[in-house]
């Protein structure tokens, strides 16, 4: 908006000065200046409306790429807890059966040494 804004005082500067130094031109002359300038005007709108039209597609295709790249590492990181989340369950599946085992072998230790007391 600033551009337009920009490009549209400068149009309007341009047409005034130059028609203010031919004061002493004719009628048709400043009739000239005026469309002169009426075009001028009309060109640095549209080039104005065609820069902010670009400005805009490169912004969306940029939230794109950058919503797609966001989607594409939490899905990474879903699959990296998941794994994470998988081994840690095995590990404690394993430690789980080295007590269990430990229990009972020390269960056995003391029922024997009970049994050998029991006869002597």
């Amino acid at each position: 908006m600033n551009k337009l804004l920009i490009a549209l005082g400068l149009a309007s500067a341009v047409a005034f000065v130059g028609c203010a130094k031919k004061e002493e031109a004719a009628e048709t002359a400043t009739e000239q200046h005026a469309e002169d300038a009426a075009a001028h005007a009309g060109a640095a709108v549209e080039a104005a409306g065609d820069a902010t039209v670009a400005a805009t597609e490169d912004l969306a295709t940029d939230a794109a790429v950058a919503t797609d790249e966001a989607g594409n590492a939490i899905g990474e990181a879903a699959d990296a807890t998941a794994t994470a989340a998988g081994e840690a369950a095995d590990a404690t599946v394993d430690a789980a059966k080295d007590a269990t085992a430990a229990v009972a072998g020390a269960v056995e230790s003391g029922a024997a040494d009970v049994k050998e007391a029991a006869q002597n």
